[in-house]
């Protein structure tokens, strides 16, 4: 599985699949596992670029701090590196807040933009706002990582159907640097991109669990803002919608990507249309 140096850290990414490159960045505290609901009909039809971001997954863990331009940068230099460019990029939740950053400060690499359950910005407006974001940061310095683990997992999978989902995800949190965590979630807290993404050209797709942890009004707003953006809302589905619904986002997914697939590739489609 190739590995590269960038900024002092080393990164673990995988490129699989054949077709036009779509590139996925995972959430906070995940790693590229949180696309292996995706990964089958991706393939198929796609080059898959996975990334785990530094301080995640296989990559490196080095002291902070970190920062969502960090983050970009990083998987900038791993498009550059690998020739692939540009690419269709789809984020979840910190995974979408890396694709903001990416659109805005490296257009050329983007083709099209894909958002799921985030925001171009993670800047508190009420007091209630601000501290729920101090108690991500301090929580698991006071009753462990592994309990703010279970707590966000029941939160996400709380029908008991949801059980192994439920257990799979409190697992793969607990299991984070908790260093690196913290570095992360800091990365978060403040940052913002609001107002560039008025300069996002390329097409956009905003996904929104219909229970996400922030309303899908919040997405419809930021969307009229920039050039060329649809919102998609998942029913039934929380701030995990990768697993929660994957069937129906997969679906979204797939048909925002077929319609802009590029020109090059239609008379392959044609072809084997007619064959």
């Amino acid at each position: 599985m190739p590995r590269t140096m960038v900024e002092g850290c080393e990164l673990h990414y995988e490129i699989t699949g054949r077709g036009e490159p779509v590139l996925l960045l995972h959430g906070l505290g995940s790693c590229s596992l949180d696309w292996e609901n995706q990964m089958p009909a991706l393939k198929e039809r796609y080059t898959v670029i996975t990334l785990d971001v530094r301080g995640h997954g296989q990559s490196g863990k080095p002291r902070g701090p970190y920062s969502i331009g960090l983050f970009a940068r990083d998987v900038a230099q791993v498009l550059e590196q690998s020739a692939v460019g540009p690419v269709h990029v789809v984020g979840i939740s910190m995974g979408g807040m890396i694709a903001f950053q990416l659109a805005v400060d490296a257009p050329r690499l983007v083709r099209t933009l894909t958002v799921i359950n985030s925001a171009p910005a993670v800047v508190p407006k009420t007091f209630s706002q601000w501290l729920t974001l101090q108690l991500r940061l301090w929580l698991p310095r006071v009753f462990g990582l592994r309990w703010l683990a279970k707590r966000i997992a029941s939160v996400n999978f709380p029908r008991p159907e949801q059980e192994a989902d439920r257990r799979l995800l409190a697992e793969r949190l607990a299991s984070n640097d908790p260093a690196a965590y913290r570095a992360a979630t800091k990365a978060i807290i403040g940052w913002s991109v609001a107002d560039r993404i008025r300069d996002i050209r390329c097409p956009a797709l905003v996904v929104s669990g219909d229970h996400d942890y922030t309303p899908v009004a919040l997405k419809e707003s930021y969307a009229t803002l920039m050039h060329d953006a649809r919102v998609a809302v998942i029913a039934d589905s929380r701030h995990v919608t990768t697993h929660d619904q994957p069937a129906a986002l997969n679906r979204v997914l797939l048909d925002f990507l077929a319609e802009h697939r590029m020109a090059s590739a239609l008379p392959e489609a044609r072809a084997a249309g007619s064959a």
